[in-house]
């Protein structure tokens, strides 16, 4: 298991599965591969420049220049770098792997920074706007970005897998920056609080997805991603209420 594989199987059983198993691709996403070229140079010239190379095409245009995405995304590079605390706070080991078992089950994460002098680590996150509000039904409430993209899930699984490979604490990060011109910034902590919630929600449903995963139950479909809609087949009608929800 991996954080990224849970929020997947959370949103959707049926597309989750069918891409484990070969039978689905994801449509391309600029914003990710935009996301992936500001980590990338962060971990080190060399994985920049070979990141560059290897998405030469989504990158550049037949006449040399970036397109805005990535134009707008060295701003939010040099926002970093220009910023002595952020660099701060992203020091340490990149892409750093370990494995560990969590509810009876093994998982593996990949850390963007680690700094085991200090005892913390940071994930570097790309954004719209630092304040911009979104609805989540999981915590029943409107909430920031963190919340709702289940970057608190993530910090608490990061922040249990590396307590058990090195026997100590570590205190998580977010380092986000904004794909705002010019773009906005900030380090972010976490209350120790939000962990407990974190730590029951994925407790409770982490069986209904490994059994999901093992085959051993019917698999929920979401009806509403691309996986759902293009494999979707009718069978009744439904009132026009539910189309609401």
């Amino acid at each position: 298991m991996s954080v990224s594989q849970f929020k997947s199987f959370m949103e959707c059983q049926a597309k989750t599965l069918a891409e484990l198993k070969g039978e689905y691709s994801r449509p391309h996403s600029n914003a990710l591969t935009v996301g992936s070229y500001v980590h990338a140079a962060f971990e080190s010239d060399e994985v920049f420049s070979k990141f560059v190379e290897d998405n030469r095409k989504v990158i550049v245009n037949t006449r040399g220049n970036k397109y805005a995405d990535f134009a707008q995304a060295d701003k939010m590079i040099q926002a970093l770098k220009n910023d002595k605390f952020a660099m701060f706070a992203l020091e340490g080991e990149k892409e750093v792997i370990y494995t560990g078992e969590l509810f009876g089950v093994l998982w593996k994460i990949k850390v963007d920074n680690i700094n085991h002098r200090l005892k913390i680590f940071s994930d570097l996150k790309t954004t719209q706007e630092l304040s911009k509000r979104y609805w989540s039904d999981k915590y029943s409430k409107y909430v920031s970005f963190v919340e709702a993209y289940d970057y608190v899930l993530q910090m608490y699984v990061y922040r249990e897998i590396i307590y058990q490979n090195t026997g100590e604490n570590y205190r998580p990060y977010i380092v986000a920056v904004t794909k705002q011109d010019p773009p906005d910034k900030a380090v972010l902590h976490f209350d120790e609080s939000r962990f407990e919630f974190e730590k029951e929600y994925a407790q409770t449903n982490l069986s209904g997805i490994v059994q999901a995963k093992q085959g051993e139950v019917a698999l929920n479909r979401c009806e509403k991603c691309d996986y759902c809609r293009a494999t979707k087949q009718l069978n009744n009608t439904f009132e026009i209420e539910f189309l609401l929800e």
